[in-house]
């Protein structure tokens, strides 16, 4: 009788261990697919009042993605699917919304060209063979290695955008090998069809180069490059160089400075930034973002009103809260102003005021976004 209460109870510790090991195993092992993204709202107000109700001022380009004052908006819906092994990760973002238009990322809607509205909602798509622990490649549609910003509300501290990344690329199409050589360095060059679009112009595919480091702990930089030819002559070749890195000095306390100097058409634009952080708690910090942008030639989008034919500077100043509501819902106020390079004439300046006149050389805003995150 001992025997057998012994032996059942010796079958049943060892079915319990097995289940325990079963169980244990299933909750380590992680799910391959992951589904992320975010919904952002936002209303902002300009104490300039123009007569247009927008941001834009004369150049059509004076504010990248939240242009128009005084009204609710919707900035961008993003559905960002995953699936990630030991040798592969595959990645498809999708974005809708006003945000995702101005992104252009299906370039021109035309059956022309063969871009429709469905290529506009490609943020990114591409595949990662990961070949070893030292080496992987990607190919597809992926977001820019240039400037120390993206396009994700949740990511950026500031909600709106520096005139440094407005003026950059923002994808490509194409394929990059990443190389790491150490635990703190690595390698990443590529070949890609050109900047911001989905196909090639001219039968001449750009090149891209990034080197990472981390020098101490807490602080990153990353040295970036993109050349590519965009016309039809060798002055339409575009060049970028862009510095970028931050540095968490304290757990309170962020530095981060983003530099850029590029050319086009034996033209030049450049400048940087500058950024702050502070969490002030687990849910409350505030960031300051001053920042120096300079296309006195002309060859990006900000123009001088008085002389079409020309460029402008401007230094921007940002001021932005960063609440958190929730694990998954984000609050950030507002204050931006951006001063120019004065104008000359009675209606030579940068924006526009209440009635419908371009006398001001510098514009504030203040409002605030509302980001839900999953």
């Amino acid at each position: 009788m001992r025997k057998l209460i012994f032996t059942v109870l010796s079958l049943f510790l060892l079915t319990a261990t097995q289940a325990q090991e079963s169980t244990t195993t299933t909750e380590e092992k992680k799910n391959p697919l992951t589904f992320s993204g975010y919904v952002d709202t936002y209303f902002f107000g300009n104490f300039n009042n123009p007569a247009s109700r927008s941001n834009l001022g004369v150049s059509g380009f004076e504010r990248i993605f939240d242009q128009k004052p005084g009204q609710f908006q919707l900035g961008l819906a993003q559905t960002k699917l995953t699936y990630s092994t030991d040798k592969v990760d595959g990645v498809i973002d999708l974005v809708f919304g006003n945000h995702a238009d101005l992104g252009n990322y299906g370039n021109i809607i035309s059956p022309v060209t063969g871009a429709t509205s469905t290529a506009l909602a490609i943020k990114q798509a591409y595949i990662t063979w990961k070949a070893s622990d030292k080496f992987s490649l990607t190919a597809g549609q992926f977001g820019t290695h240039i400037g120390y910003e993206v396009i994700d509300a949740p990511v950026n501290f500031n909600y709106s955008l520096s005139n440094l990344f407005g003026n950059g690329p923002f994808y490509h199409t194409g394929l990059k090998a990443t190389v790491a050589l150490s635990s703190k360095a690595s390698l990443t060059a590529g070949l890609v069809n050109g900047v911001d679009t989905k196909d090639d112009n001219n039968d001449k595919l750009g090149v891209m180069a990034q080197f990472y480091v981390s020098p101490a702990e807490g602080w990153n930089l990353y040295l970036n490059w993109l050349g590519s030819d965009e016309g039809v002559t060798e002055k339409s070749y575009y060049s970028i160089l862009d510095l970028t890195t931050s540095y968490q000095i304290t757990d309170k306390f962020l530095l981060g400075l983003n530099a850029a100097y590029g050319t086009q058409d034996e033209k030049s634009w450049g400048g940087a930034a500058l950024y702050a952080q502070v969490a002030f708690t687990d849910k409350f910090g505030l960031g300051a973002r001053y920042e120096y942008f300079d296309n006195t030639s002309g060859i990006r989008g900000l123009k001088n009103p008085s002389r079409p034919d020309a460029g402008t500077t401007v230094n921007s100043f940002t001021l932005t809260g960063n609440v958190t509501i929730s694990e998954n819902l984000l609050f950030k106020p507002e204050f931006r102003l951006d001063s120019y390079a004065k104008g000359v004439g009675a209606e030579g300046e940068q924006f526009q005021d209440s009635d419908g006149k371009f006398t001001k050389s510098s514009q504030s805003t203040f409002g605030a976004a509302l980001i839900f995150k999953f």
